[in-house]
């Protein structure tokens, strides 16, 4: 089964099939996330039965969990005062139901309905040695303000630890962004499936150590939603990756046709060219200038390369369509772009070869420059098309600032793939892979080590070589995208995350492979959430 991820309105509805369907109330499933958050906080926050815990709690669920919370943590015999931070009155169902048990205890409260009983209670809030943060749930859209952002502010420009529950306050659940301001949690617990927000760039920072907790929510619920949203998982990428059998050769191993190269650029298309063959592909061509074609033979022995017609030295033009296109009817893949330069021939050559050519194509830097502006090409092509941009040049492609881009990677890469029928790879932390379909997988492998140049090339070749396989394409660009940052993470616990370059990390490629492999299986008798959690805390 995928590890999914969901949106705040996703869960929601998950919640309400739950109770409607399975006829499990609301409140039971609060007092299992309340429980669930109590066990986290307390095997994460080891020393606090000596500490005086501070729960802030707000008028919705989320503060609903706080008040389960505060009942365990009381009858655990550790000192807890509740901060309400809302009027009592705008309590309602299963939080005004916990609430009210609250009082039944006689747990010391604080209320904070208003700014003026904020400025009043802060001289009591430095008394407290941990925060739990219930403020805020999934359902946040707007900015904080107030005395919400007031008292985020205050956490989190003071020096005390502090535990989310479900979500930090103030990060939008859906897209990872901060809607103002947002809590720095230290860890954070969340309930059913991890909200997608929690998984991205800006998230994993805010949230700290992430656990999931099963509030019992039924898995037929899962099935039911069609989600839309999964983390990529070595299970996922070990069941495609492709298999040869005792009588395998190089002529059913796959054949690339990688198109790129110019003058000062060589280095992309070899690189690219290389790591197709690294990934496992038998037979890898590789279609330059004929001016460059010295360069390329030296420097690549397994590579074969073809000579291509010339506009100008170096620089390939539409001369060198028509034998493009004859090398191509009996390959399995094309990249197009790793070093091919912006000349206006080129960009009418590439157009071309997306219009006419049938094979399964990659598309990457200068290639995806080519067609920024022309993008009703890829809309009606004949064929799977994978791009892999990162956010500068999807920004050309889309029109869409890199600021607007980044706020939105799920949304602006699952548009562009479904109006343009194409697989969209946009680079980056956390890199997102949306598919013709509007499905969205999340890659949690690879690190700040990565920030080198020619890491694009390596990954473009990685994609052909394994489409060139034969592993079906939308599992091809999973797998691709998986290796390459399970590559370089591996290169970095060999050689630290800075300094290891793109060749370091094309020559780990097979090594890599096989040590997906064996993760999986070891992972297989494991606990999938732990391993969730061991992928995005790390």
């Amino acid at each position: 089964m995928k590890q999914y991820l969901v949106t705040a309105s996703e869960m929601q509805h998950m919640d309400q099939q739950t109770i409607q369907s399975f006829g499990i109330p609301g409140i039971v499933l609060m007092e299992n996330a309340g429980r669930s958050a109590v066990d986290f906080f307390l095997t994460h926050f080891s020393y606090v039965p000596h500490k005086r815990v501070g729960i802030l709690c707000g008028s919705g669920n989320n503060g609903g969990d706080g008040f389960v919370m505060a009942r365990y943590l009381i009858s655990a015999g550790i000192h807890v005062i509740v901060y309400l931070c809302a009027a009592k009155e705008k309590l309602a169902g299963d939080a005004k139901a916990n609430f009210e048990r609250l009082l039944l205890m006689d747990i010391p409260m604080i209320d904070i309905p208003d700014e003026s009983a904020l400025n009043n209670a802060l001289h009591t809030m430095k008394g407290i040695n941990i925060w739990i943060d219930a403020l805020l749930g999934t359902g946040l859209r707007s900015d904080v303000r107030g005395r919400y952002r007031t008292i985020i502010h205050w956490l989190n420009t003071s020096e005390y630890p502090v535990f989310a529950v479900d979500i930090p306050s103030g990060l939008h659940a859906d897209t990872g962004q901060v809607c103002g301001i947002c809590v720095h949690a230290d860890a954070t617990i969340t309930f059913g499936h991890p909200k997608i927000g929690l998984v991205l760039p800006t998230g994993t920072v805010c949230c700290g150590s992430l656990a999931v907790a099963d509030i019992g929510i039924p898995e037929k619920i899962t099935h039911m939603i069609p989600l839309r949203h999964y983390l990529l998982r070595p299970d996922d990428i070990a069941h495609h990756l492709p298999i040869r059998s005792s009588g395998a050769h190089k002529g059913t191993s796959g054949h690339v046709l990688i198109i790129g190269g110019m003058p000062g650029k060589t280095g992309a298309c070899a690189m690219a060219a290389h790591s197709a063959m690294r990934i496992g592909c038998g037979l890898v061509t590789l279609g330059i200038a004929t001016s460059l074609n010295s360069i390329l033979e030296t420097r690549l022995l397994e590579v074969m390369t073809l000579p291509l017609p010339e506009k100008n030295p170096g620089i390939l033009g539409l001369s060198s369509f028509d034998m493009i296109q004859d090398a191509a009817q009996d390959k399995q893949c094309i990249a197009i772009g790793p070093g091919i330069g912006r000349d206006p021939e080129t960009v009418e050559l590439i157009l071309s070869l997306i219009h006419h050519t049938n094979t399964p194509m990659v598309i990457d830097a200068d290639g995806l420059n080519a067609i920024a502006g022309h993008t009703d090409c890829l809309r009606n092509a004949n064929k799977p098309i994978v791009l892999t941009p990162h956010p500068g040049e999807m920004s050309r492609l889309t029109g869409l600032s890199v600021k607007d881009i980044q706020a939105n990677r799920v949304g602006v890469s699952r548009d562009f793939a479904m109006n343009h029928n194409v697989f969209l790879v946009l680079k980056g932390e956390k890199t997102v892979i949306a598919h013709p379909d509007g499905m969205i997988a999340i890659n949690p492998t690879g690190n700040p080590g990565m920030a080198s140049g020619g890491m694009g090339d390596v990954l473009t070749g990685i994609i052909s070589g394994v489409i060139a396989q034969k592993v079906p394409i939308g599992k091809a660009v999973e797998t691709g995208v998986f290796i390459h940052g399970f590559a370089a993470d591996r290169v970095a616990e060999r050689l630290g995350n800075i300094g290891f370059i793109a060749t370091d990390l094309m020559e780990f490629l097979p090594q890599a492979l096989e040590q997906c492999k064996t993760l999986f299986l070891e992972k297989k008798k494991g606990n999938v959430a732990s391993w969730f959690c061991e992928m995005i805390n790390n």
